[in-house]
C-alpha cells in the first residue's frame, strides 16, 4: 500500500519525538499503519462521543446541548444505514471531586454516585439515545487506563521528574506562566488566577510522572494542517495552531497520592496517581474495547467538546494517541457556551439555568429545538425564556402543528386518508408556464423539499444544525404558502376537477410534512414521531433512504396514497402562553415530560 504525501512528511515529524523519547523504531511503522486503517475505514461505521461530564456539581443546559448534539448526529447516522455507537457519561476522579466530596461529609464514590444518577437521569428524560454511559469509577475503565499507561510507559514517552509551576485545582489543568495573571478574590487579597477560565490557581512543586508532550508540537502541527477537518469550526483548529506556536512543555501526568487518593494509582507505583485529564479522556477507548477489540469502532471516532478543553482534545489527546501508536479521532467537533443575559452561568450569580426545570416547563422536544435552533458552534449563545417562547410557538405550534392540522382536520379531510395526486393539475416540468393548476411559486417549494435531505444531511455533517433547521423552517412557510395560496377549503369538491385539485394540494402538503417529519426525528424525536404517525408513515419507512419525495410527480407509485391516516393525539405542539416564562414547575410532575 502506497504511504500518502502528508504521512510521509508526518513520519518525518515523528522523528524527533523518537530520538528524544528513545523509542524503539517500530513506533512510526505501527503509527502510519493504524492512519491507513483509518483512511480506509468503511464509512458505514460511526462513533460518536460527548465529553464525560465532570461530576462536582449539577448538570446545566450547557451539557445537555453537548449532549444533544451528539444525540443528533448519532440518530442522523442510524437513519441513513449506519452501525452507530453514541456514547456519554461523568468523570468522577480528581482533587476537585474528592474536595467536593469531603465538603459534604460524603464518601467520594457515594457522593459520584448520586451526581452521575442525575445525568443520567437527565439524558434518559431528554430523549438522549447514547448506547453507553461510562463511568470513571468502572473497573472497565480501570483496567483500560492502566493499560494505556503502560503503553505509553513502556514506548519510552514516560519518565519521572519534578514539576513545578501553577495548577489549577478548579480546571485540574497545568499551566505556563504565560497563562496565568494576577487578580484580587472576595476578601481583597491579591491571588493568581488562570486567564482562560479565570479560576485561582496555586503554585506547586512535586515529584511527578511527565509525558514528553514538547517532542509532539511539530508533529502536531502537521496533523492540524495537512487535516482541514480534523478540528471543526475552522476557527478553532485555528486557536488549537495558535497555541503550538509557543512552546510546548512536557506534561505532569501524576500527582502524590498524599494529595490526591480519588483516582486511578498509577501501575507500579502506587505513591502516584495518574493525572485525571489522562485518566478520563482515555474513557473513549474504554467504550469500544481497548485493547482487545477497539480497531473498527475507534477509526470512525468523532467527539462533541465545548471549547474550555478543545486544549485538551487537540494537544493532549491526540499527542497521547500518537504515543501509543493509535489512530487520531477522524472530528473533534467544537461548540461554544451558553450564557444567561451575556454573562457565565454560576452559582455565585444565580443564574444557572436547570434543564430539568426548563424541560418540565417548555417540553423535552421544545428545549432540545430551542438549543439546536439557537445553538452556534463558533459563537457564545445566550439563554433567554422570552426568545424560546416565541421561537417554539411560531416553528413548532403554529407552522409546523399548524399546517398538519389544516391536512388532517376532518373538515378538509373528511375520510382520513393520505389523498390522491392529480398529475393534469401539478404537471412536471412546467415551472415557467404552468399548464395545471399550480403557479410557480409551488414548483419552487417542490425544488426546495426535493433538495432538503442534501441540504440537511450537509448543515448536520457540519455541525451546524442550526442551519439544518433553518432549512426546514423556510420550507415549512413554503408549504404554509402553498396551501394557503389555493385555499382548498374554498373548492367545491363536488365538482370533479376541484375535487382532483383539492386532493392534490393535501397530497403534496403531506408529501412535505412527511419528509419535514423524517429529517426532524434526530432533532425532536417525541414530536417527530407524532407527526409521522398522525400521517400513517410506519417505522420503516422512516430512514432517510424512504423519503422519496413526491413519487407520483416524477410519474412513479407512491406507497401512501389512499392509506388511512393514523389516529388523532391532538395538537402537534401546544402553545406556550407568555406567563409560563415567569411560572416554576410544580413538585410532582417532574416525571410527566412528553412532546406536547
Amino acid at each position: 500500500m502506497k504511504v500518502k504525501p502528508h504521512l510521509t512528511v508526518l513520519a518525518r515529524c515523528f522523528d524527533s519525538v523518537r530520538s528524544r523519547s528513545q523509542v524503539s523504531s517500530n513506533v512510526l511503522s505501527k503509527w502510519i499503519s493504524s492512519r491507513l486503517t483509518h483512511t480506509d475505514i468503511s464509512r458505514k461505521v460511526f462513533y460518536i462521543t460527548t465529553p464525560i461530564f465532570y461530576v462536582n456539581a449539577a448538570p446545566h443546559i450547557g451539557h445537555l446541548y453537548s449532549a444533544a448534539i451528539a444525540d443528533c448526529l448519532h440518530r442522523s447516522r442510524v437513519l441513513r444505514g449506519f452501525n452507530s455507537r453514541f456514547a456519554t457519561g461523568t468523570d468522577e476522579h480528581g482533587l476537585k471531586i474528592q474536595q467536593a466530596a469531603e465538603s459534604v461529609n460524603k464518601d467520594p464514590l457515594r457522593f459520584c454516585n448520586e451526581v452521575s444518577d442525575r445525568f443520567k437521569h437527565l439524558f434518559e428524560r431528554s430523549n438522549i439515545s447514547c448506547t453507553d454511559f461510562i463511568r470513571t469509577t468502572e473497573d472497565r475503565h480501570h483496567r483500560t487506563v492502566e493499560h494505556f499507561w503502560t503503553v505509553l510507559h513502556e514506548k519510552g514517552f514516560l519518565y519521572k521528574g519534578t514539576y513545578e509551576g501553577w495548577y489549577s485545582t478548579q480546571d485540574e489543568s497545568f499551566l505556563t506562566p504565560t497563562q496565568v495573571t494576577e487578580a484580587t478574590d472576595v476578601n481583597g487579597n491579591e491571588i493568581k488566577i488562570s486567564i482562560e477560565s479565570g479560576h485561582k490557581v496555586e503554585w506547586m512543586k512535586e515529584e511527578n510522572y511527565m509525558f514528553r508532550l514538547s517532542g509532539f508540537r511539530s508533529l502536531l502541527r502537521q496533523w492540524l494542517k495537512e487535516n482541514p477537518s480534523a478540528v471543526q469550526p475552522e476557527k478553532f483548529r485555528h486557536i488549537a495552531l495558535q497555541w503550538l506556536d509557543d512552546d510546548l512543555p512536557d506534561l505532569s501526568v501524576s500527582r502524590q497520592k498524599s494529595r490526591l487518593q480519588w483516582g486511578i494509582a498509577v501501575p507500579g507505583d502506587p505513591e502516584q496517581t495518574i493525572y485525571v485529564w489522562l485518566d478520563a479522556l482515555v474513557n473513549y477507548l474504554t467504550v469500544v474495547g481497548y485493547p482487545e477489540s477497539h480497531s473498527l469502532w475507534w477509526s470512525a471516532a468523532h467527539h462533541i467538546v465545548g471549547k474550555d478543553i478543545l486544549k485538551f482534545h487537540a494537544i493532549y489527546w491526540p499527542a497521547f494517541l500518537m504515543a501509543a501508536g493509535l489512530p487520531l479521532p477522524q472530528v473533534v467537533n467544537v461548540h461554544s457556551h451558553w450564557t444567561v443575559q451575556g454573562k457565565k452561568m454560576s452559582k455565585s450569580l444565580g443564574n444557572v439555568v436547570d434543564p430539568f426545570d426548563t424541560s418540565e416547563r417548555y417540553t423535552v422536544d421544545g428545549l432540545r429545538y430551542f438549543l439546536l435552533r439557537q445553538g452556534v458552534p463558533e459563537h457564545d449563545c445566550d439563554y433567554d425564556d422570552t426568545k424560546l417562547v416565541k421561537l417554539l410557538n411560531s416553528e413548532l405550534a403554529d407552522a409546523l402543528g399548524g399546517l398538519l392540522n389544516r391536512c388532517t382536520a376532518p373538515t378538509l379531510n373528511p375520510a382520513q386518508v393520505y389523498p390522491y395526486f392529480c398529475s393534469s393539475s401539478f404537471p412536471k416540468g412546467c415551472t415557467k408556464q404552468p399548464k395545471g393548476r399550480a403557479k410557480p411559486e409551488d414548483y419552487k417549494m417542490v425544488e426546495s423539499v426535493t433538495e432538503l435531505p442534501t441540504v440537511v444531511q450537509e448543515h448536520f455533517e457540519s455541525l451546524h444544525i442550526y442551519k439544518a433547521l433553518e432549512a426546514i423552517s423556510a420550507c415549512v412557510r413554503q408549504t404554509n404558502g402553498f396551501v394557503q395560496r389555493h385555499a382548498p377549503w374554498k373548492l367545491d369538491c363536488t365538482e370533479a376537477c376541484d375535487k382532483q385539485w383539492h386532493d392534490t394540494i393535501l397530497h403534496v402538503s403531506m408529501e412535505c410534512l412527511r419528509v419535514y417529519g423524517t429529517l426532524l426525528q434526530p432533532v425532536v424525536p417525541g414530536l417527530a414521531d407524532k407527526l409521522l404517525c398522525r400521517l400513517g408513515v410506519r417505522p420503516e419507512e422512516r430512514t432517510w433512504e424512504a423519503v422519496h419525495f413526491l413519487e407520483k410527480y416524477h410519474g412513479r407509485k407512491c406507497p401512501f396514497e389512499g392509506r388511512t391516516l393514523g389516529p388523532d393525539s391532538g395538537v402537534l405542539f401546544t402553545r406556550l402562553e407568555r406567563d409560563i416564562v415567569n411560572e416554576k414547575p410544580k413538585k410532582g410532575k417532574k416525571n410527566k415530560l412528553n412532546s406536547q
